[in-house]
């Protein structure tokens, strides 16, 4: 068997519709960038208008095409809606980024029924419902990329966020069984777990004083992350060469997922 010689462009996205939910801020907008520059359409979808729109305007700027849609991923039927907005403005969905999330520090015994629930709302019922209301139009095609942003968290654990880890921890789940259902239809589905990342949402929750720190000596790479180091991955996941990758979870830690920290 001869080896191919590929000419395309590193992870080429040139005519693909990618649709990221939470893309106005943090990883998610690093992500609707990289693969707008890489000539993807993108549905830049946010529960803030404001900051989708931001996003759009980035991405128009640099000579991209975007556009925003807005609503709450933890509300099934704004789910439905969101996708039939996004395959209206341009007749499909080619990837799905399943990026909209939060993050809380909260001790076991201070946790209540309504801080669990938000946690599962937003990440695991959100990534669900978006999937299901654009899986037929993948399975019509007979072709899809579905990317859900676990975390490390959910794969070795962290102290003080039991039910972030926990919710985490449930998309791999739904990782392996979406790619395994949706493999007759050319349909995969992988996870990308980042560890510790640079983002807005992270120094804010976590704190920066200490935790750089920490990473640069615990971490094997001894750094902390940034945003377009998910990006690229997300990049990749979402291109023709992934075609023979499903079920994966592929953490992006500097090997925070070898030692946990």
């Amino acid at each position: 068997m001869g080896t191919a010689i590929d000419n395309r462009t590193s992870a080429s996205l040139d005519g693909k519709v990618v649709y990221i939910t939470g893309a106005g801020a943090g990883m998610g907008r690093e992500d609707a960038l990289l693969v707008a520059s890489r000539g993807a359409r993108v549905a830049v979808q946010d529960i803030d208008g404001k900051s989708a729109e931001e996003t759009v305007a980035k991405i128009a700027a640099a000579g991209g095409q975007a556009f925003a849609i807005v609503g709450d991923v933890s509300k099934p039927e704004d789910c439905k809606r969101m996708a039939k907005e996004a395959e209206a403005k341009w007749g499909r969905v080619d990837a799905l980024v399943n990026n909209a999330g939060i993050h809380e520090r909260r001790d076991l015994e201070a946790m209540e029924e309504v801080h669990f629930d938000r946690m599962f709302d937003v990440h695991v019922k959100g990534s669900f419902f978006t999937t299901q209301a654009l899986v037929p139009g993948m399975k019509a095609r007979k072709a899809g990329k579905i990317i859900n942003i676990a975390s490390t968290a959910g794969m070795v654990a962290t102290v003080g966020d039991a039910h972030y880890c926990a919710a985490k921890a449930a998309l791999l789940g739904l990782t392996k069984s979406w790619a395994k259902e949706l493999a007759p239809w050319n349909i995969n589905v992988n996870a990308i777990c980042p560890g510790p990342i640079a983002t807005e949402l992270a120094v804010r929750n976590r704190g920066w004083d200490g935790i750089r720190e920490r990473a640069e000596r615990e971490i094997p790479l001894r750094r902390y992350g940034d945003p377009i180091d998910v990006a690229y991955a997300v990049a990749f996941l979402a291109s023709s060469e992934s075609d023979f990758i499903t079920g994966q979870s592929m953490p992006i830690a500097g090997g925070l997922a070898i030692v946990g920290i």
